[in-house]
């Protein structure tokens, strides 16, 4: 049986344990178990117990938790309610109102997490019970809150864009530098969409607030303060070089700590219950996350993505074709693995061919970082979608069929930084000079 014979039986797999209603984690932990019984001369038990390990023991994970409970704080604090009273009387008047503070709280919040299951399950803590409370379409806040997640990887800094900068021998600096327009893009094409969407669907969004003046305004805007204070902070924190990123996750947990005692809304009950809901839900992702690593390990014995690659390499494509042929690859080595593994196990075939081509190597490293966001919303294993379930109770095949418009903005954002590549080189050029 030939490899990608053998991948097709394993994403087979994959899909009817699902439909079966298998745990998301123990899912791709036996179809990882069966790939390495069966396709490789590999010893499945001793592979998974490492897996397991590396993924429990990893210094960049340990911000999740963090992360997590700070959301939890807010959430539980009603320090997130607080927020969306000071942004109401703003975005009143703008279509889409509240919605849009997904895609900002992501976007924001990407820029000091560095991790998309972070970013996806801290804002949708904060977010959805409160969009929900005032009558927001849950199904758009899904969607939105899945494909916004993202931007934590691509808004610097991000550990995935290190890696890759690692494997091509590019500029780290650059790279992070690269990531902002790009960034702010899609973000730019989410709000875009939420603003069609609740023009089109005007009976699905909540009634504006009654005009008022401007010093009401300033006035209600105090509310954002304690929030706006706590941004500030751990961008500060990292900024001066005190924390990396991810001790930023520790410095945010004890400043909304502060913020929320200063408040008098912290009281020893929601303390421990945020301490509790975020333990469960750190739990839920890094069994999923250890899951993953070893169904990694698992196409990584098997060659598969190596496969795949030298395929691509064979054809003699024209520059053009061959990116057009690597979405196509990248968006299917997406249903099974995570983004750094998509970067390693490809890197050493794929970039001498896209150098060969002419591509800029920053370039590319952000094209590729868009497409494994584009992976963390595409079934059957996007992280953010399984993140969501988790959270939510909804099914990760609902949410990714109201995620399909933002997928859709997405590759909208791929075209052009491909037709204008200098949306993506044109801030590491004027900051740092051209590359020679």
């Amino acid at each position: 049986m030939g490899l990608l014979e053998i991948g097709a039986l394993l994403l087979f797999l994959m899909l009817l344990m699902l439909a079966g209603g298998v745990w998301i984690a123990m899912t791709l932990a036996i179809v990882g178990w069966v790939g390495q019984a069966f396709f490789t001369s590999t010893q499945p038990g001793m592979n998974l117990f490492s897996s397991f390990w590396e993924t429990a023991a990893s210094w960049e994970l340990a911000a999740l938790p963090l992360f997590i409970w700070m959301g939890e704080i807010l959430y539980r604090t009603k320090l997130s309610e607080q927020m969306f009273d000071g942004l109401s009387p703003w975005l009143s008047r703008v279509p889409g109102r509240l919605m849009h503070t997904t895609v900002l709280g992501c976007g924001i919040f990407g820029s000091v997490s560095g991790s998309s299951a972070a970013t996806c399950a801290t804002i949708a803590k904060v977010a959805l019970p409160e969009l929900e409370r005032r009558g927001y379409d849950r199904n758009l806040a899904l969607g939105s809150l899945a494909a916004a997640g993202g931007l934590g990887i691509l808004i610097p800094p991000s550990i995935t864009m290190v890696v890759y900068a690692v494997a091509a021998d590019a500029s780290v600096i650059r790279l992070f530098l690269a990531g902002f327009l790009p960034g702010f893009l899609l973000m730019a094409l989410f709000s875009g969409y939420i603003m069609w969407w609740s023009l089109r669907y005007p009976a699905k969004v909540p009634p504006a607030e009654a005009p008022t003046s401007f010093m009401a305004k300033l006035r209600r805007s105090g509310s954002l303060i304690p929030c706006g204070l706590l941004i500030v902070f751990i961008v500060w924190v990292l900024v001066a070089g005190i924390a990396t990123a991810t001790e930023c996750a520790a410095w945010g947990v004890v400043g909304s700590l502060a913020i929320a005692a200063a408040s008098r809304t912290l009281t020893l009950r929601n303390f421990w219950d945020g301490l509790a809901g975020a333990t469960r839900v750190s739990c839920m992702i890094m069994f999923i996350l250890a899951g993953a690593a070893f169904l990694t390990k698992t196409m990584a014995f098997t060659g598969i993505p190596r496969e795949l690659a030298e395929f691509v390499h064979s054809m003699n494509l024209s520059a053009y074709g061959l990116i057009a042929v690597l979405v196509v690859v990248y968006l299917v080595l997406g249903t099974a693995l995570d983004g750094i593994s998509m970067i390693v196990l490809t890197s050493a075939v794929v970039l001498p061919m896209v150098q060969k081509a002419g591509f800029d190597l920053v370039w590319f490293g952000i094209f590729i970082i868009m497409l494994i966001e584009i992976a963390e919303i595409t079934p059957p294993v996007g992280f953010n979608l399984f993140v969501l379930q988790n959270m939510t109770g909804v099914d990760s095949n609902r949410i990714a069929r109201v995620t399909l418009p933002f997928f859709a903005c997405m590759v909208l954002a791929i075209v052009l930084i491909t037709v204008f590549p200098s949306i993506v080189t044109s801030v590491p050029n004027w900051l740092m000079g051209v590359e020679r």
